[in-house]
């Protein structure tokens, strides 16, 4: 509650649909994107500023300068140990993916240090009425007009090509393959 809210993946799906969120909350949203021509498009969705990710992806300290009140973090490795690294005393960081890698090259050091607290996010096992509790909650939150702004709907067809553009970093937000299209 006390700080900036750091979102990494920034452009992706998991990453513009949490900065929409964070923004909707009151919070001030740093986005992580490795492209620049994205400033706008995050912006729109509530960031206030955009960052380099080279700025958090290479090898860093176990303990860096206090910045970061919470990180939602979707891409792991590097990111997500540097991330770890800023964050304030008693902040939160919520891993929900590993575009980067599944490695966690980190110390103790900002948990035993500034008392942070590291969540992994998975939607998956968590009992049926929490997972209906948190959809009710989203659900409230969001805004028709944002989820289109975030949303790209194709079809079938179009999938081939979608996935080379995701490989090659060109895809932004969410897309939803629409099989009956």
């Amino acid at each position: 509650s006390n700080g900036e809210i750091l979102v990494t993946g920034a452009a992706g799906g998991v990453g513009s649909f949490a900065i929409s969120l964070m923004h909707q909350l009151g919070f001030t949203v740093v986005a992580s994107s490795g492209r620049p021509e994205e400033a706008p498009y995050l912006k729109s969705l509530g960031a206030t500023e955009v960052i380099d990710r080279a700025s958090l992806s290479q090898p860093g300290k176990p303990l860096a300068k206090e910045r970061w009140a919470g990180v939602i973090d979707s891409v792991g490795s590097h990111t997500l140990a540097n991330a770890c690294a800023a964050t304030k005393a008693n902040g939160a960081v919520a891993a929900c993916g590993l575009a980067q890698g599944m490695d966690f090259p980190a110390t103790v050091a900002p948990f035993i240090l500034r008392g942070i607290t590291l969540y992994g996010i998975n939607s998956v096992t968590q009992p049926k009425q929490q997972r209906i509790e948190a959809w009710d909650q989203l659900a409230s939150l969001c805004k028709p007009d944002q989820l289109m702004t975030i949303a790209k709907e194709i079809s079938l067809g179009e999938s081939i090509q979608c996935a080379e553009n995701l490989i090659e970093g060109k895809v932004r937000g969410r897309v939803i393959v629409d099989v009956n299209r």
